[in-house]
């Protein structure tokens, strides 16, 4: 949910380079906080959420916590195992299923 209160629930996310994951480090912000890191990043690699015409990062530093939470597992999914599907059980009958995080969405 943006400043204005719409709901942006689509968005691109593009494959982090290594300048992506390197330019953080020399940013104040993460230097003085290391937990900053995951929002300089992911508004450096988000191209595209909902009708924003631009990610920055007050936008990731707005966003509700499960949000926050469901972008970084993305971004490590597709950045380190290279696809966005995952393997699943359920906790009840153990019966395990493919799950596609990019048709997840968000909240």
């Amino acid at each position: 949910i943006d400043k204005d209160g719409n709901l942006h629930r689509q968005g691109v996310m593009r494959l982090a380079t290594a300048m992506d994951e390197i330019t953080p480090l020399r940013d104040l912000r993460v230097r003085s906080n290391q937990a900053y890191l995951v929002i300089v990043l992911l508004s450096r690699v988000i191209v595209k959420l909902g009708a924003l015409s631009q990610i920055t990062t007050s936008v990731i530093e707005n966003l509700f916590a499960a949000d926050l939470a469901y972008l970084q597992a993305f971004y490590r999914q597709i950045n380190e195992q290279g696809a966005s599907q995952i393997t699943m059980a359920c906790p009840e009958c153990r019966h395990e299923f493919e799950l596609d995080l990019a048709e997840l969405g968000g909240s």
